[in-house]
């Protein structure tokens, strides 16, 4: 049976997930393929990793599931800042912004969970 009980990551990185989607379909109609691809496959991977780690075998397997989330994050946030600095990009501010919150929230999970 599923726990009903709010998840403040999971939140975020679905809500996340939902934006990037969005937002390379756009980069698609402009025809930025490549980065759309790119940017698709980490944005939508933070989530999934975070739904992962609620299922870890155990704390070492969480934490590993959750830094797999923040690397993809890292990757994400890259692929952003790339499109906010490149010429003739589409860019959203608050997804630079929503994924920096993002990787703060990872950040503060795992180094609780290394110090419980």
């Amino acid at each position: 049976m599923r726990n009903d009980k709010k998840n403040l990551i999971v939140d975020l990185t679905l809500d996340f997930s939902l934006k990037i989607v969005a937002y390379c379909e756009i980069l698609e109609e402009k025809r930025k393929y490549v980065i759309a691809r790119q940017l698709l496959k980490s944005g939508t991977s933070i989530g999934a990793n975070v739904r992962e780690a609620q299922n870890a075998e155990s704390k070492k397997d969480f934490i590993h599931k959750l830094k797999i989330a923040a690397k993809e994050a890292d990757e994400t946030e890259y692929w952003l800042t790339l499109c906010k600095l490149s010429d003739n990009y589409p860019f959203d501010k608050t997804l630079l912004s929503d994924v920096s919150s993002i990787i703060k929230v990872l950040s503060k999970i795992i180094s609780s969970s290394k110090n419980n």
